[in-house]
């Protein structure tokens, strides 16, 4: 996500292709299109990251306009591709179209023959689509898509200039066993005031959590203002509206596990070594442990065995460990370890907010 010329997170450069239920899987994800880590799994869309100085991609951008006008002049091409004729003129019109407003880096990773013989495969049987995505965050648009089945799914994000920074097609597994069985406890959120669900809900669309069992029902969230998770200096922690944002007790519970001494990384330099960063687990009975990650360091103000009542302060939100910026992962499981306990969906005490991507949602009060 690019904000006047500035990267504010990692950027990634991902690509997967491979043969499932007879068609190929595209997943591309790549220059100005940032896809928040959270949770540190291996093998999620934001494994590989390729950080580029934000001058550079500043220059890049322009150059990029520059290409687009180009090639659509030169093809012939007048439409412009939108997040809103994305869809159909995928299945109905030019690809080529499509293809001339790919970012020259997500050109370099696919040409215009491996595009349409992944897309055109995947297309096939498709009657209809859904739109279930609709988000804007620091200049970068999201629009995603599922199939009438629920089994495919497409995103993509275009910056201002309509140009296409990152596309990803993929199939779609639902869990109905385990969406299905909730918490016995009654979960508040852990933070005041209002936020922006960045990843959640019960498909890989909205949530990237969700193809991984042990984080299935992962939030993760942001705070944004005027659409933008930060303002000013990028590489700052202190510019992102998350930053330093008090935590509480997102139900009563006992303190069984802390982190504290795990140092805030520089907006978009991760750290895969300590995945969680600072966090804080409290055991609510009926085998149901939070986690509470990516807290600031040195400001997790409990300690193990203390007993919390619900809104008890823990800490303060931060940017330590896999994390790309200061935001809050939060997760109920059957287990007090993040890797090899289950998810479980949570059961909020407000169950009138959707926790789905692209959602403004309200904390406790403030």
């Amino acid at each position: 996500m690019n904000r006047e010329g500035h990267l504010k997170s990692e950027q990634n450069t991902h690509s997967k292709s491979q043969n499932r239920k007879g068609w190929k899987v595209l997943a591309i994800t790549l220059g100005a299109c940032v896809i928040l880590s959270a949770c540190g799994n291996s093998n999620s869309i934001t494994s590989d990251q390729a950080e580029q100085q934000s001058a550079e991609q500043a220059s890049n951008n322009e150059a990029n306009e520059n290409s687009n006008e180009e090639q659509n002049s030169s093809s012939g091409v007048s439409a412009v591709v939108t997040p809103d004729n994305f869809i159909d003129t995928l299945m109905n019109g030019s690809k080529d179209a499509i293809y001339n407003q790919f970012s020259p880096e997500l050109k370099g990773t696919l040409t215009l023959e491996q595009f349409k013989t992944t897309a055109d495969p995947f297309l096939e049987g498709v009657e209809s689509w859904e739109q279930v995505v609709d988000a804007k965050m620091n200049q970068i648009s999201e629009v995603a898509w599922k199939d009438q089945t629920g089994t495919k799914g497409i995103r993509a994000y275009f910056s201002e200039e309509n140009q296409i920074e990152g596309l990803s097609i993929q199939p779609l597994q639902a869990h109905e066993d385990t969406d299905a069985k909730f918490t016995k406890t009654e979960f508040q959120l852990p933070m005041k005031g209002e936020w922006y669900v960045f990843w959640g809900g019960n498909d890989a669309l909205s949530n990237y959590h969700y193809e991984h069992e042990t984080q299935r029902y992962a939030l993760d969230i942001v705070r944004t203002k005027e659409q933008s998770s930060y303002q000013g200096d990028a590489t700052a922690n202190e510019n992102y509206y998350a930053f330093g944002e008090p935590l509480y007790a997102a139900a009563d519970g006992t303190v069984v596990e802390i982190k504290n001494d795990i140092p805030d990384n520089v907006p978009g330099v991760m750290n895969p070594e300590e995945p969680a960063g600072n966090y804080v687990v409290i055991d609510h009975g009926n085998s149901e442990y939070s986690i509470t990650g990516h807290i600031k360091e040195g400001s997790v103000s409990v300690k193990k065995g203390d007993k919390l009542k619900q809104g008890d302060p823990i800490g303060e939100l931060g940017n330590s460990g896999n994390s790309s910026e200061a935001h809050l992962h939060f997760q109920v499981s059957d287990g007090q370890d993040l890797f090899t306990s289950r998810s479980i969906n949570i059961r909020w005490a407000d169950q009138s907010q959707q926790l789905t991507r692209g959602n403004t949602i309200q904390g406790l009060p403030e």
